[in-house]
């Protein structure tokens, strides 16, 4: 039986250092890859330089290391290409796709999020606007391996979306898309929180004519507050000496097995076990799971 080629990746930002919601999340995207043999890449998503914590960068590499969560080839930073997202906006904006906008957030209070269109056919200079893409008045969906079924009018719920910001920095749904396909990734397992930006990147992969990949969104770990676990809300970065219990306890969160005697296991013997029982099925089919619960 030949190997899938699976191509998989876990792409932090370093606003903060990894917690134990990140690692829920990069244990999935680790033994989802490992389990078939597959690659799993690591993508530093530092495209909003006025948010990085100073140090965050090497924490998380740290902390990747201390849990035996090793990956393949060479990291990559998206804050090097630069150059690849302008030439994709400046096509974008070439084929009429995208244009220039001047919306103050005060313009756009009241409308939920979903952009009014207010710029659309003004013909602004580019110069000290955001670039926003156009969407269709079509709906876009796909079956999330975990979550199911899920879909989006982008016209009705979204509205033309930004893809670089007045200050110039490059979007999230942007340099994602882009990234996706020039790694060559096959298979995305992150949090539910980006569930709903999967149907606006399934329209740039459109356009790209960039080949969709695979989704699996794993439940955002949650604390009493309702506030999922993050680093605006001050989560505790991962401990290095707790390798094997904080392991163990994301197994726990994904409902997947657990070995006998494996709070002795090393972290990279107990990655190894794991691998070989992973079994995405067994994933709690929640958007949310309260931290309370797995301790």
């Amino acid at each position: 039986m030949n190997t899938p080629a699976y191509i998989g990746r876990f792409a932090p930002t370093p606003s903060g250092y990894l917690h134990f919601g990140s690692l829920v999340a990069a244990l999935a995207s680790y033994l989802d890859a490992r389990a078939v043999g597959g690659r799993w890449l690591l993508r530093m998503e530092d495209l909003d330089p006025p948010r990085e914590v100073p140090g965050a960068q090497a924490a998380i590499l740290k902390s990747l290391e201390n849990y035996g969560l090793h990956w393949d080839g060479e990291l990559v930073r998206q804050s090097e290409r630069h150059d690849a997202y302008a030439a994709l906006v400046d096509e974008l904006l070439q084929r009429r796709l995208a244009y220039a906008c001047t919306c103050s957030r005060k313009q756009l209070e009241g409308y939920q999020g979903i952009y009014p269109g207010f710029c659309r056919e003004a013909g602004h200079a580019q110069d000290n606007a955001a670039i926003r893409l156009r969407v269709p008045e079509s709906r876009y969906g796909f079956v999330d391996r975990v979550q199911g079924q899920y879909s989006q009018h982008l016209g009705r719920e979204v509205g033309d979306f930004v893809i670089r910001r007045r200050d110039g920095l490059y979007a999230y749904q942007l340099a994602v898309v882009l990234d996706d396909g020039w790694q060559g990734v096959t298979d995305v397992v992150r949090g539910a929180d980006l569930l709903d930006s999967t149907p606006r990147q399934l329209y740039l992969q459109e356009l790209l004519g960039l080949t969709q990949p695979r989704y699996l969104h794993v439940p955002l770990i949650i604390q009493p507050d309702g506030h999922k676990l993050g680093k605006s809300y001050r989560s505790p970065p991962l401990p290095a000496d707790q390798a094997t219990p904080m392991l163990l306890r994301a197994l726990r969160a994904l409902g997947q097995p657990l070995p006998d005697g494996g709070e002795q296991a090393r972290a990279e013997e107990l990655l190894r076990w794991a691998s070989q029982h992973w079994d995405a099925s067994r994933i709690p089919r929640t958007r949310t799971l309260a931290e309370a619960q797995l301790r």
